[in-house]
């Protein structure tokens, strides 16, 4: 005799063959919906990628513009700086031609020295306002900053250590030493 089936089992494994199909239907589904999704993804990705990329692009050659402008003006003020200090030291240079024309004919040394006195008078004006400062040095206390020690003097007019004797002149642009003094200092003169 053969075993009867229970109907409920049955049904039960049809249930469970019918969720199944349906689970893979699923599946299959989802897969496609999914991929729909990754693709629309990358190519938002994509585009994101491309304007940074872009940007980048962009950024990059702003920066190596900027860097070769910089370079140019920096070329251009290493070459034309000193026109300013030129320009107005044209003015000193036209003094020196009117004197050297005026004192062709001259015996007189004294037009010649007043001639002299303004045109130095009118060069170190210039100078000046352009910024331009000469040390002062001598009865000054010594500086290695501003002063450059070629000998030691002795003597008793200047206190020991002091700016005796000035060789050269120095000078300053404003706060920068351009040139020290060349200076004699004075120490204690022995007793003979």
């Amino acid at each position: 005799m053969e075993e009867s089936k229970n109907p409920f089992v049955e049904n039960e494994e049809k249930l469970k063959e019918e969720k199944k199909e349906e689970n893979i239907e699923d599946k299959e589904q989802s897969s496609e919906e999914k991929t729909e999704e990754q693709v629309e993804e990358n190519e938002n990705f994509e585009k994101k990628y491309e304007d940074l990329n872009n940007k980048y692009i962009r950024l990059a050659a702003d920066f190596d513009n900027f860097r070769k402008r910089t370079a140019s003006e920096r070329q251009e003020l290493l070459r034309y700086g000193a026109a300013d200090v030129l320009e107005k030291l044209t003015s000193v240079l036209d003094t020196f031609d009117r004197a050297k024309d005026s004192l062709k004919d001259i015996d007189n040394c004294e037009k010649v020295k007043e001639s002299y006195e303004v045109a130095y008078k009118q060069l170190l004006d210039t100078l000046k306002k352009v910024g331009l400062e000469e040390i002062e040095a001598l009865g000054k206390e010594f500086n290695p900053n501003e002063h450059e020690a070629i000998t030691q003097v002795p003597t008793d007019e200047y206190d020991e250590d002091h700016v005796a004797v000035v060789a050269q002149k120095g000078y300053k642009l404003l706060d920068k030493v351009l040139r020290p003094a060349l200076v004699g200092v004075a120490k204690k003169k022995e007793n003979e």
